[in-house]
């Protein structure tokens, strides 16, 4: 399982029976998505069971995980995919279409040091405590972690929660009032309320001057 702590990993491979077809798992990819962020400022929204969140990404301050969140939300890859863990006061992880918190595209890229405190709202990559690990999972951040001193900077930073959108902290809240109970590992982390992305919608805005320019070289005039 990716985790927040060091943990160690015991990976158990299921042999397939002689003859019988392999069970299609999920789709994962051969190597790390080409660069491809649109100009202006990426956001996503992320519709779940209990309602949705609109974040906005960190293009500039983490580009290869925005490059590959962007990617995989484009391919519908979390469709369907449950926030596995959570942990009330500190964290809720998805992005593992497994449901496990083994799973990952089939790559894993470099990890982005965070440029900012991580505070409630705010979107990370978990990794596995190894250096170039990150994947596809990911946590939102249910409290100002940073500033109480319980998350060290090893994770990527890579968006947070629209300044002022009310709507998505409510549905935030709700996320964390799921019960949990105890996991595989021990740990009092398994939502007992499945919590799943029914689909995920990227976009960009585009930052205006005041002749109507953007750097981008688009005309922002009506």
């Amino acid at each position: 399982m990716l985790r927040l702590a060091l943990v160690a990993l015991v990976l158990v491979v299921v042999a397939v029976g002689c003859g019988e077809a392999e069970p299609e798992g999920p789709k994962t990819y051969a190597a790390y998505p080409a660069m491809d962020i649109p100009a202006g400022e990426p956001w996503v929204i992320v519709t779940t069971s209990l309602g949705r969140m609109t974040f906005t990404l960190f293009a500039e301050e983490a580009p290869l995980a925005v490059n590959n969140f962007l990617f995989l939300a484009n391919e519908g890859y979390f469709d369907g995919v449950t926030f596995h863990r959570l942990i009330p006061g500190f964290m809720v992880q998805g992005g593992d279409p497994s449901g496990t918190g083994t799973g990952g595209p089939g790559y894993s890229f470099e990890i982005e040091p965070p440029q900012r405190p991580y505070v409630r709202g705010g979107l990370a990559m978990a990794n596995k405590g190894t250096p170039n690990s990150n994947g596809s999972q990911f946590f939102i951040i249910l409290d100002d972690l940073t500033e109480q001193g319980r998350l060290s900077p090893d994770f990527t930073l890579f968006g947070q929660i629209k300044e002022g959108h009310q709507a998505s902290f409510n549905t935030l809240a709700k996320i964390e009032a799921v019960p949990v109970g105890t996991a595989t590992d021990g740990e009092s982390s398994a939502p007992q309320q499945e919590i799943t992305i029914s689909e995920m919608k990227t976009g960009v805005t585009l930052n205006c001057s005041g002749d109507g320019s953007t750097a981008a070289g688009f005309n922002c005039r009506p």
